[in-house]
């Protein structure tokens, strides 16, 4: 049987901390900034964890 590949867009979206939780950007960063307070852009930076909910089918994208 042959290796299996990782999701080649999900390897760029995604990265596995230590303890094996999936870590993500956030959304809305791309265009109409202007429209954004700074309070909120200050928040968009920083990524966040992947939902409980969908943590399994990201691991299974990644080949974990």
């Amino acid at each position: 049987m042959p290796k299996m590949k990782t999701h080649s867009s999900a390897k760029k979206r995604f990265k596995v901390t230590g303890s094996g939780k999936i870590k993500r950007f956030q959304a809305y960063t791309s265009h109409m900034m202007r429209n954004k307070s700074k309070k909120a852009k200050l928040r968009l930076r920083d990524g966040t964890l992947v939902s409980k909910a969908d943590e399994k089918r990201i691991k299974d994208l990644l080949c974990l």
